[in-house]
């Protein structure tokens, strides 16, 4: 009970010297490991996040835990993040085991409530998405996407002087 609130002089300096070198191995790894490695987040993105913050956790403040054991831990979960994304971008099946496919939730202003259903998205999320994109009502939209990080994009409807904008354009 009376090491609630201080231990020692040298936990506190381990845990500062611990902590800085883990946090600048972590770094070094990550920017070395490439954009993809911080790149929006799809699931197997947020567990390798998730993994990485706990593994930083426990070897800044476990005193049992060595920092080279956690620098080995560190390279092996951005290394199987690597690996694991390297694959899917070479292998379709690896690809598919990895990140969902985009739903289409709503299509000419017509919205798919099987797919809301399916996607557990509200109808008021649509409308917050409609309304962040200025869009008044869904009638304006041509599509609405739930994309694999599950953000969604929306699509309004090109107007006119648009439509005739990007024909000049396709024309040059």
């Amino acid at each position: 009970m009376n090491k609630i609130f201080f231990d020692s002089w040298e936990s506190i300096v381990r845990t500062v010297i611990i902590t800085v070198l883990a946090y600048i191995t972590l770094i070094i790894m990550l920017r070395t490991s490439g954009k993809r490695t911080l790149s929006k987040m799809n699931a197997f993105d947020f567990i390798i996040t998730i993994a990485l913050g706990s593994a930083f956790a426990t070897v800044t403040l476990n005193k049992d835990v060595a920092l080279a054991d956690g620098v080995l831990v560190f390279l092996l979960f951005i290394g199987l993040q690597y690996s694991i994304t390297w694959l899917s971008v070479r292998y379709k099946p690896v690809k598919k085991l990895i990140t969902s496919r985009p739903s289409l939730l709503l299509y000419k202003g017509e919205v798919f409530n099987d797919v809301l259903k399916e996607q557990r998205i509200t109808i008021e999320e649509v409308y917050v998405a409609a309304r962040k994109k200025g869009i008044g009502t869904l009638s304006d939209i041509d599509a609405m996407i739930l994309e694999t990080a599950g953000e969604i994009t929306v699509i309004s409807k090109l107007k006119d002087d648009d439509s005739q904008t990007l024909q000049n354009v396709a024309k040059k």
